[in-house]
């Protein structure tokens, strides 16, 4: 599984960082889905591998300007490429309203069906083939959601001594006793896959939040999760600085939870313009360093600050990468 960044500002862009936004592949699949889509997303878009014509969804996880600002304009450009492959949008209900405003104030006609799928009923309309999602209320001044992904079928792992000891022969045999195909042998055994099959490993599973002011309400979906993708706007000290009403996170508070709930990688986004590239941090001004210190002095799993363009491998033992 892939994720990329898009977006990794809060509130407004800076000179490197854009607003909200994240992509999301499974392995070895051409499509991919997009989670937020703040103002100017697509431009990210046009500097990667990704393509408007392989968008499958697109996931909202709140009505704020630097989540969903850049949707009408993503939404006219698949148009404009003559798209015509059915793009789901799932997100709360105002997201629907602002489409349909969009789409009736500025007369966008598009050559595709757009779905406008409401997160109260996800879980009765799958959007994703392969990979099982799931929304989780939050904590913020708008309804806002997290969205659990995870595979929904694991690949088969062959007991290969065994194979060997009853003299399978190696070869497109295997290949099929792994997908779980029963099989005659060319001297007439039958062969059943479930004999051949060891214990599949876990599926794996990615968190991605919206804003939030309490990540303690992840605890129940954070169960078996390998990555949590979470906001952190501000330092603790920040934050109480700021005061309660913004309702959003600290670095701190989400290190705390994603230890206590045992998530072995963390990925920080979603940061305050306030805190400056380290090189270009000025007269003592708070820093992307202080976000990283405060989160590392309480989480020592696998540990991650976002920059616009990362891109992360997860592979199949559950470990996150960043690749070059």
């Amino acid at each position: 599984m892939e994720i990329q960044f898009l977006g990794t500002s809060s509130g407004t862009p800076t000179r490197s960082r854009n607003l909200s936004a994240l992509a999301l592949r499974s392995e070895a699949s051409k499509q991919w889905c997009l989670i937020d889509c703040g103002e100017a997303t697509q431009h990210r878009i046009l500097r990667t591998s990704l393509s408007l014509m392989t968008l499958r969804a697109v996931f909202i996880t709140h009505i704020h300007g630097d989540h969903c600002y850049g949707l009408p304009g993503l939404l006219a450009s698949a148009g404009m490429l003559n798209r015509t492959e059915t793009l789901s949008v799932i997100g709360p209900p105002s997201i629907g309203r602002f489409i349909d405003c969009v789409l009736e104030t500025t007369e966008l006609r598009l050559p595709y069906p757009l779905q406008f799928i409401s997160v109260e009923a996800l879980a009765d309309t799958q959007p994703l083939p392969d990979l099982a999602v799931r929304a989780t209320a939050l904590s913020h001044r708008v309804p806002s959601y997290a969205y659990s992904f995870c595979e929904k079928a694991v690949e088969g792992k062959l007991d290969v001594d065994k194979l060997r000891r009853d003299a399978v022969p190696a070869g497109p045999d295997w290949g099929r006793i792994q997908q779980g195909r029963d099989l005659t042998l060319a001297d007439g055994r039958a062969i059943h896959a479930r004999d051949y099959l060891l214990a599949p490993r876990k599926p794996r599973k990615i968190i991605v939040g919206g804003d939030n002011d309490s990540p303690g309400l992840l605890a129940a979906e954070a169960v078996g999760a390998d990555v949590l993708v979470h906001e952190a706007t501000y330092t603790q000290a920040g934050l109480d600085k700021v005061g309660p009403g913004p309702q959003h996170s600290s670095a701190a508070a989400v290190a705390r939870f994603a230890s206590e709930a045992g998530i072995p990688n963390l990925v920080l986004t979603h940061f305050s313009p306030r805190y400056q590239e380290q090189d270009a941090a000025r007269n003592g001004a708070p820093t992307l360093a202080d976000l990283e210190a405060e989160a590392r002095a309480a989480y020592r799993g696998k540990l991650f600050l976002a920059s616009d363009l990362d891109r992360y491998a997860l592979d199949r033992q559950g470990d996150l990468a960043r690749l070059p």
